[in-house]
């Protein structure tokens, strides 16, 4: 008996709404996860606790994000081998159990493991969450569905604040490390409900279990891809330095390399800062909750001004305004003034970014596209681990001032380099895949 179209419409909703809720969650603990260090770092480094320095500090927040380039390295050759729902429930266990490692750490160097654990953990979830929700968002909805799901990595950085404000001073740091262990209680929830993914069953010939869910649920079955060899992903690699593509090819991974090192450097130095300007913990931490709720915004907003103006104009005039919004706030303002720069640095900040990805999406061809932004993706990486070692090594040398002026700085560069890049090319390519261009965030 066949189904009628509007009962596969409520059936693929469901599947949709189930899916991308589980998935919401996970990356909701995994923002949750990553901000926690930033929120509750003015404290440690007032209390002095194990002994913490600013440079110290810094050391310890790019553990964290190596921890990330560690397992977004190599998220895609695990879920390829155990699936990916295997990995996204073995991602939020191992960030959960590094978090209850880091709040019964007696020594920096415990401390300093568990941000390093999590991180892989916290790597590995992201691309991989994106990639089953775009398995199974309803036709024509795919945009949309990874877009709500971005919105979640930031509601984290909001949770990570408040949890911070509600518990540091009456309990102490460690009570919110052992929040971030809470996400453990949710490992089974994933584990029962959550449905493997389209594209692993297809990858692994379970092409009649893949095209029962598909049918059942009204979405899209993905296409057989051909298994590339050694040999393939090595020369589609060295295309990208072919027939002088070499430019071009740096001046992305130089504008990522900013890019990231400005979003991580921020985000993990973002509370302390502001305590050197002057604000009191409690309002540095709003400014936390402020700035990812500009992100919220601005992951929603980015996306349909890069399809109305361009990828490469938008990613260059958000840079831009990035730069401007950081510059600022190393200028102590009226803190009404001061929230709504940090509201708009946020808005411009966490998706300009991605835009860098747009860009390359765009200037790229189809058979080259995901090589290019991948490795677009991996070089900006090591701006993320720089970033927050950066920011500790002014403020142990006393030139805390400079901090949001050198963040400003690669905002720049990163609008130089992205806009060279952009008139360069001479390419024009059809739009990318969404899933290639968000999933490399």
């Amino acid at each position: 008996m066949s189904s009628s179209p509007s009962l596969l419409s409520a059936r693929s909703s469901r599947l949709a709404l189930l899916v991308v809720g589980l998935c919401w969650l996970a990356v909701l603990f995994d923002g949750l996860d990553m901000f926690i260090y930033g929120s509750v770092l003015p404290h440690l480094l007032e209390t002095k606790t194990f002994g913490l320095t600013p440079d110290t500090a810094g050391d310890l927040g790019s553990y964290a994000t190596f921890g990330m380039l560690v397992g977004a390295l190599t998220a895609g050759t695990i879920a390829d081998r155990v699936g990916r729902k295997k990995l996204m429930v073995g991602c939020v266990i191992l960030f959960s159990l590094a978090s209850g490692l880091c709040a019964i750490s007696g020594s920096v160097e415990v401390f300093g493991l568990g941000r390093t654990l999590a991180g892989v953990g916290l790597g590995g979830l992201l691309p991989t969450a994106i990639s089953m929700v775009s398995d199974y968002a309803p036709r024509g909805r795919g945009a949309l569905i990874i877009g709500l799901l971005m919105t979640a990595h930031h509601a984290g950085g909001i949770l990570s604040a408040y949890v911070a404000k509600w518990l540091i001073d009456p309990v102490g740091w460690r009570a919110a490390f052992w929040v971030c262990v809470l996400p453990l209680l949710f490992a089974p929830v994933l584990a029962k409900f959550l449905p493997e993914s389209l594209s692993f069953l297809v990858a692994k010939g379970r092409s009649t279990e893949a095209a029962a869910l598909a049918e059942r649920y009204d979405v899209e079955l993905p296409a057989a891809a051909g298994k590339k060899t050694a040999a393939d992903r090595w020369d589609a690699l060295l295309n990208l330095f072919r027939g002088g593509e070499w430019t071009q090819t740096l001046l992305y991974w130089i504008a990522s390399f900013g890019g990231l090192l400005l979003v991580y450097g921020v985000a993990t130095w973002l509370p302390t800062l502001m305590r050197t300007e002057g604000y009191a913990l409690g309002d540095a931490l709003s400014f936390v909750v402020v700035f990812n709720l500009g992100g919220i915004v601005g992951m929603l907003v980015a996306g349909r001004a890069a399809d109305r103006f361009g990828a490469p104009r938008i990613s260059a005039l958000w840079f831009a305004l990035t730069a401007a919004g950081v510059f600022l706030l190393s200028v102590h303002m009226a803190q009404t003034v001061t929230m709504i720069v940090v509201f708009l640095t946020g808005v411009f900040l966490n998706s300009a970014q991605t835009m860098i990805y747009a860009t390359v999406s765009i200037r790229s061809t189809p058979d080259n596209r995901a090589t290019s932004v991948g490795w677009t993706s991996g070089m900006g990486r090591f701006g993320a681990v720089f970033g927050p070692w950066l920011g500790g090594q002014l403020l142990a040398s006393g030139n805390g001032d400079w901090g949001f002026t050198a963040f400003a700085i690669a905002g720049l560069s990163s609008m130089v380099f992205i806009g060279i890049a952009a008139l360069r090319s001479s390419k024009q390519a059809a739009s990318g895949s969404e899933q290639e261009l968000v999933a490399a965030h």
